[in-house]
């Protein structure tokens, strides 16, 4: 496969057992971990969790991934789509609020396949946010909930930080097709069952970028339209320079919160800055798989 899957373009060569481009990874899907995972957002996790699958690769360089054994560093093993029907069900079985797909667009092909036949619970796709939509176009109709990062509005921190100067380029059409897909979010007893949930991580000592994708969340959807989490669970990774070697401060958090209520934003979710810890990060030691 010569792969053009996300904005990269990258044009690489990705095999069953060979990888490449900027994800480094083959076309078999590549997984860490499969588990019940009690973190995200309360509307995803329900009463035992979400069905969390967490996909090694990623399309973003970002500086500060708490991920990163994962997204750069290759750690994972390599499923075959029936196994990953097979992970699905499994977590269904132990009370998976919903199927949690962390970082999977670059298994696109194999993930379709896993999705012919609608699951009992809604299926999350769980993205950086840098996707291109022709490739959103294709899995219309097979996923319910959308839970995209808005991480940059400003060119300057997206390449700095993620080494994507055009992000938000990519992004914002993404989103936006993303919410054409599903329409407004629906509840059901608290949890999401269909819908778009825009998460953006702030950076300690990047507020304007914050205030940014604020800005334009508020101006492209009305109350009602998309759920908004504004996280600040930042947590500085070794090798840190400048403000990243920093959490972000409580008045920083606070200005955001402020901005983005004055700004009209209702729906979705703000963090205690007690998230800003290691141990919400899972272990990434393939169990589940």
């Amino acid at each position: 496969m010569i792969c053009t899957l996300c904005p990269r373009n990258c044009g690489a060569e990705r095999t069953e057992t060979k990888g490449g481009g900027v994800c480094g990874m083959p076309i078999v899907p590549v997984c860490a971990r499969a588990g019940l995972h009690l973190w995200e957002e309360p509307c995803l996790v329900g009463e035992h969790g979400a069905g969390t699958v967490f996909f090694s690769g990623c399309n973003l360089r970002c500086s500060f991934c708490q991920n990163k054994s994962i997204s750069q560093e290759g750690v994972g093993c390599p499923v075959t789509a029936a196994r990953l029907r097979e992970i699905y069900g499994e977590l269904i079985a132990q009370g998976a609020a919903c199927i949690d797909l962390v970082t999977p667009a670059h298994f696109l092909p194999a993930v379709l396949e896993t999705l012919e036949e609608p699951l009992p619970v809604p299926v999350v796709w769980n993205c950086g946010g840098y996707e291109k939509v022709e490739t959103l176009r294709l899995l219309e109709g097979k996923v319910q909930v959308y839970l995209p990062d808005l991480k940059y509005a400003l060119p300057e921190p997206a390449k700095k930080y993620s080494g994507a100067a055009d992000y938000f380029e990519w992004a914002a059409p993404a989103i936006l097709e993303m919410f054409r897909q599903t329409g407004p979010y629906r509840m059901e007893n608290g949890q999401l069952r269909s819908g778009v949930m825009i998460r953006h991580l702030m950076l300690p000592g990047e507020m304007e970028n914050t205030r940014r994708c604020i800005d334009w969340v508020a101006e492209h959807f009305r109350p009602g339209d998309v759920l908004f989490s504004l996280m600040s669970q930042y947590t500085p990774q070794p090798g840190a320079e400048g403000n990243l070697r920093r959490h972000v401060s409580r008045r920083e958090y606070a200005a955001a919160v402020e901005y983005m209520e004055n700004c009209g934003i209702v729906d979705g979710y703000t963090q205690e800055r007690t998230s800003a810890r290691e141990e919400y990060t899972p272990s990434f030691d393939l169990s589940g798989i």
